[in-house]
């Protein structure tokens, strides 16, 4: 086991897989720049591990899985509006040149900045407590690459809901998985089992075999993907609020107000 900046990482040589925790349950498991430097780090590192033929990805406790960026992270921009820096950019399998089956255990909330990694995961096994939203919107900010990921994995329709109705609305994990979002559903206790169970079948067989095959599966939507995602800087230049007043919408997310809360669908 390896541990620090956010992550626990632990290996099973006997298996072929190892187990790739968020560990930062006290935050939601968001991610600060230090972990996603670990998170890039780590990917690198199961590229040289012969040991390594799948990963798990799952977050700490049962509240999260990931809230995205930690929004306590001071974030400085360039002036020129045909910059934007997204920390979060390579914290994926697939930024960082790994083609080795990853497996997204969801157990609680999956929201912004956490459809990175679940973009780039090739299937989702989700607790039935699980839930999806993007909360971009509702505070002053474009979803781009976030919606362009998830527009790849949903319906269309579904996609632009969940991306426009900001945190007024949450995707159930039943929902998830009629949508085809989520490819199985496990009870909270079973959810790492069932994701295991499928990455130490992958590691099992051939590993060319395998790794051949998650390319050939990524090269059918990745043109598409590349020319989606370079649209995405110039329209957060454009769209975004400043970010004092994203911050104050934010922070406003935490005042109690009259209603049940967000709808879960």
């Amino acid at each position: 086991m390896t541990a620090g900046q956010g992550l626990r990482v632990e290996r099973d040589e006997a298996t072929g897989v190892a187990v790739l925790t968020l560990d930062r349950e006290h935050k939601h498991n968001a991610i600060d720049l230090e972990t996603a430097a670990a998170l890039a780090a780590v990917w690198r590192e199961f590229r040289h591990e012969d040991d390594v033929r799948a990963v798990v990805l799952t977050g700490a406790g049962a509240a999260a899985f990931c809230t995205g960026i930690d929004r306590d992270v001071s974030l400085r921009q360039p002036s020129s509006p045909y910059s934007v820096d997204d920390p979060l950019l390579a914290i994926g399998p697939k930024a960082n040149d790994l083609w080795k089956p990853v497996v997204a255990a969801v157990n609680g909330m999956a929201c912004g900045g956490a459809f990175y990694l679940l973009g780039e995961s090739e299937f989702i096994v989700s607790a039935t407590t699980a839930t999806y939203f993007d909360p971009h919107t509702s505070y002053g900010m474009v979803s781009a690459y976030e919606a362009v990921y998830m527009a790849q994995r949903m319906p269309f329709g579904e996609a632009a809901r969940m991306s426009l109705m900001g945190t007024a609305e949450r995707l159930s994990a039943r929902r998830a998985y009629e949508i085809g979002l989520v490819s199985e559903l496990a009870e909270p206790a079973g959810l790492l089992p069932a994701a295991l169970r499928a990455a130490e079948t992958m590691a099992g067989f051939p590993t060319e075999a395998v790794q051949g095959t998650v390319r050939a599966l990524w090269s059918a939507k990745q043109a598409a993907l590349h020319q989606a995602l370079s649209q995405a800087p110039a329209l957060i230049s454009l769209g975004n609020l400043a970010p004092q007043r994203q911050a104050e919408l934010f922070a406003g997310r935490r005042k109690p107000g009259p209603g049940p809360g967000p709808r879960v669908r």
